[in-house]
């Protein structure tokens, strides 16, 4: 399900542009997991929801999902990670920015393809126990 049913041919999108809706599908989950876990000042949410989008975690998540993705999801993850962005960020290298990029232009191409639940199995499994690192 999307919020929009917008008719959108996924092949014709780049993988920059998967990646900017990607982002913001991202940063939501991430604001909803957070405020569903319970009250608390907004700053706080602020200050822990950027721990979890900044590029060296979006980066670490994607190492811990490429085994769980599908040939079509690591080709898109890898058309992401290999598209030239105009800038990088000071804070981070090229390696993480590029290996974030991937992971919002999955986020962003299974959320256009209406796999709302393929991305919330990847959202949750990034976050569970269960998994290397998390």
């Amino acid at each position: 399900m999307r919020l929009l049913n917008d008719d959108v041919d996924l092949r014709t999108l780049s993988p920059l542009t998967l990646a900017f809706i990607g982002d913001a599908v991202y940063d939501l989950m991430v604001r909803e997991q957070l405020v569903c876990e319970g009250n608390r000042p907004v700053g706080k949410l602020n200050d822990d929801k950027i721990k979890l989008v900044r590029c060296e975690s979006q980066s670490q998540a994607a190492a811990r999902l490429l085994p769980l993705m599908t040939d079509e999801e690591q080709a898109v993850f890898k058309r992401g990670k290999n598209a030239h962005a105009p800038t990088v960020p000071k804070h981070s290298d090229k390696t993480t920015y590029h290996t974030a990029t991937g992971l919002e232009a999955l986020f962003g191409y299974l959320y256009l393809k209406g796999e709302t639940a393929r991305l919330k199995e990847l959202f949750d499994y990034m976050g569970s126990d269960d998994n290397d690192g998390a």
